[in-house]
């Protein structure tokens, strides 16, 4: 069996334990008028455990393919594949997560915005900047003011 199946039976079975949570367990301790409200706090789990069931199934049957044949990876030729750029992305979201307390929210998702853009290829700054000063800006907005969630956006020694 491919990998891909192998990834999807995974993840068919931890959908399906998640949903088994989701319908049967997580509903038996809400307060009554909890009970009478039309979404409940296992609303979006029931709805994610279907949607991850039915991709993996499709996955899993092979109903996504078709006609077309996609080559599977070959171990013997790793390195053919760009491995440095997935390790480095992969060093590039520690440092992102070691970051956020001292550096801020603002300031360090930029730097991972620009310097991911940077790895994977992207070369006109012009371009980079902006966009990722407005992404933080946006995201750091929306969480801060929409949703009402404290995120530091600048670093620790400018202040509160």
């Amino acid at each position: 069996m491919a990998l891909d199946r192998w990834i999807a039976l995974v993840l068919l079975s931890t959908c399906l334990l998640y949903g088994y949570v989701a319908w049967f367990t997580m509903d038996a301790n809400l307060a009554p008028f909890m009970q009478r409200k039309p979404v409940w706090p296992s609303s979006f789990p029931k709805i994610l455990s279907i949607l991850g069931t039915a991709l993996s199934l499709v996955i899993l049957l092979g109903l996504e393919k078709g006609e077309q044949v996609i080559g599977e990876i070959d171990h013997r030729r790793l390195t053919d594949y760009k491995l440095g750029q997935a390790v480095l992305m992969l060093a590039l979201m520690v440092a992102y997560a070691l970051c956020l307390r001292p550096l801020g929210f603002l300031g360090s998702t930029t730097a991972f915005l620009v310097a991911g853009s940077f790895i994977l290829g992207e070369r006109r700054w012009h371009v980079m900047i902006p966009v990722s000063l407005l992404t933080a800006g946006t995201i750091w907005y929306l969480v801060q003011e929409v949703l009402g969630i404290f995120l530091r956006p600048l670093p620790f020694f400018l202040g509160n």
